[in-house]
């Protein structure tokens, strides 16, 4: 009788080896929502996530029949990890053992309460597979919350079980990993050779010489390809990166010119984008799609919707930006990054779009203290900016925050009728290394009337001077990119800057001071604690300048300060509401007690 479900799983196994690079013999004990090579013939993880019980399923093999571990880390290491060490014995029993790791030395067993729950497991063909479950958040000292954004993953693995009579574990030695995913919104990246039958056309660099300077910003103008005389929808797009150069290359950017732009087609622009600047005024603005370090190559766009390209579709030119980090100066190395994309024969029902939360980047928008731990950065988008939303509405399926070294986290709230009504997304661990296309949960509407709200916090403990927004690594981003449909072909960006009448006011100067000008006014501040409290104060309160739009049609709008709005509730460890609810029950209980022995 249950030929009908192995049948079906083995098959669906098949094909999640065949596309996603998974090297397990053992088919896992169920479907999963996600999966994901840790370490290639080694180790290889399943999970999903139940955002209604608040909890987490994962399947962890490894090639060893030895015991397995699996750790919930704070920055990548051992320090601070939440750790499950599980081991199938010779009769076929599960044992899960809860630890914490304090240091760099052998993890204890956790002494508070067991968070790790064990379901099932086997050996098969020289690999370990364990079922296990915990809650996100566990609301245990020795724990540590799997947080929405990116999340640091720590494994290792023994060559033999634990000792039997003290459940001891030997060294790992140099049998351990780490890996860095968004476990609560991972968009697992399909194998290129699903697309292998369909069209494609790329757009890259050739043998580009990357400036010997620290940070490079390249601009190339594209055509749309001239082989596509009709309209046509891109389904998925791979990101080239030269693999020699991972170490160089911080992000590429593709930008769709307005529709009124022209060129020289025998001439197009490409260059250093500074030099380039006023051919580019008109696709700089309109931000397609993108990848940053540490994201992966591949994407795969939702079913319903496809990118246009071609045809009678509006956009004939396209910007790729890239940026260079060559920090230790190299000279000589040569460039052939950039983007593929795979074409579909027949047109989807939807057409996908690209839009864009926060600020600008430049001082007027940023300008963050040295030796701050969180300091904030809002941006509001008003109703104004989604008056001309469809009146049904779009549909997003996908968030890219995007900050330089000192972010640590970025979202956005959906603010209906001045009430918070969602997280449009949370990166709440943010990752400069690490910054991935994340898949929504649920995909969410977006409607007219609409506003946002977008939080940057940065940590800037290591610096001593102040960090100013702009495009080098060294300075700071604020931007928050979703993917929805249906497309619209007037709105890109909806952000802010401080209004230049407040740092007027705050440099009492007599006219707007220009943006070199305020830089050289911050170099000159002693930042002290005070000082920085301060200018915390002062972006909490600052008139902000709103800008909304595409290239050549924004629209601008100015506000006296941030507007205000009724918060999401504070968020409250479910475990935690269970234990003051039977402390409460206990309470009463006590209480009647007494009351009956007085009577």
């Amino acid at each position: 009788m249950w030929s009908w479900i192995i049948i079906p799983i083995c098959a669906l196994w098949f094909f999640i080896n065949q596309c996603t690079g998974i090297t397990t013999p053992i088919t896992p004990f169920t479907q999963y929502k996600h999966s994901a090579e840790l370490q290639v013939n080694v180790a290889d993880l399943f999970w999903s996530v139940n955002d209604t019980k608040e909890e987490i399923i994962f399947e962890l093999h490894i090639k060893s029949t030895g015991w397995i571990a699996l750790g919930i880390s704070p920055a990548g290491g051992m320090k601070g990890a939440d750790i499950a060490i599980m081991w199938v014995d010779s009769l076929g029993n599960v044992t899960l053992q809860d630890r914490y790791a304090s240091g760099e030395s052998k993890p204890l067993i956790d002494s508070t309460t067991q968070d790790w729950f064990v379901l099932q497991g086997r050996e098969q063909n020289g690999w370990t597979a364990v079922q296990f479950k915990r809650l996100l958040d566990t609301c245990d000292t020795m724990d540590y919350p799997i947080k929405s954004g990116t999340n640091n993953l720590i494994f290792a693995y023994g060559l033999v079980d634990p000792d039997q009579s003290n459940g001891d574990i030997s060294y790992h030695d140099t049998r351990r990993g780490s890996r860095r995913i968004p476990l609560r919104s991972y968009n697992d990246p399909p194998s290129e050779d699903k697309f292998a039958g369909h069209e494609s056309f790329e757009w890259r660099l050739n043998n580009y010489l990357v400036p010997s300077t620290d940070t490079t910003y390249h601009c190339k103008i594209h055509k749309a390809p001239p082989g596509f005389t009709t309209r046509r929808h891109a389904i998925a797009h791979k990101m080239i990166i030269d693999p020699s150069n991972v170490d160089l290359i911080h992000h590429l950017l593709l930008y769709e010119c307005a529709p009124s732009t022209v060129f020289d087609d025998n001439n197009l622009p490409d260059g250093l984008c500074d030099d380039l600047y006023d051919q580019l005024d008109m696709c700089t603005s309109n931000l397609a799609t993108g990848w940053a370090v540490g994201g992966d190559f591949m994407l795969e766009f939702p079913e319903q919707a496809g990118y246009p390209i071609g045809g009678d579709f509006p956009i004939k030119y396209y910007l790729i930006q890239m940026h260079y980090d060559n920090p230790k100066l190299q000279s000589g190395r040569q460039d052939s990054s950039g983007i593929r994309f795979y074409v579909n024969n027949e047109l989807r029902p939807q057409e996908l779009g690209f839009l864009t939360f926060g600020t600008s980047s430049n001082t007027f928008a940023l300008a963050i203290p040295p030796k701050v731990e969180n300091f904030i950065v809002d941006s509001y988008c008003t109703a104004n900016g989604s008056q001309n939303y469809p009146k049904d509405g779009i549909t997003v399926t996908a968030a890219l925050p995007h900050t330089h070294l000192q972010g640590k986290t970025v979202w956005t709230k959906i603010i209906r009728n001045g009430v918070a009504e969602k997280y449009l997304f949370n990166g709440d661990a943010f990752d400069f290394n690490y910054q991935f296309n994340n898949l929504l949960s649920k995909p969410i509407k977006l409607y007219p009337g609409d506003a946002f709200a977008t939080r940057c916090i940065y940590n800037t403990m290591n610096k001593n001077e102040v960090t100013w927004g702009g495009e080098k690594t060294k300075e700071e981003m604020c931007l928050h990119m979703f993917t929805y449909y249906p497309r619209m072909n007037d709105m890109y960006m909806c952000g802010s800057i401080n209004h230049p009448s407040a740092w007027q006011k705050m440099m009492n100067v007599s006219s707007t001071p220009s943006k070199s000008a305020v830089r050289r006014w911050l170099s000159n501040i002693t930042w002290t604690s005070e000082v920085a409290n301060q200018w915390q104060e002062f972006y909490n309160t600052a008139p902000r300048r709103l800008f909304y739009g595409r290239s050549g049609d924004m629209q601008h709008e100015d506000l006296p300060a941030l507007p205000t709005y009724k918060d999401l509730p504070t968020e409250i460890c479910q475990k935690s509401i269970g234990n003051k609810q039977t402390i409460n029950i206990f309470l009463m209980f006590i209480f009647f007690f007494f009351k009956i022995l007085n009577v």
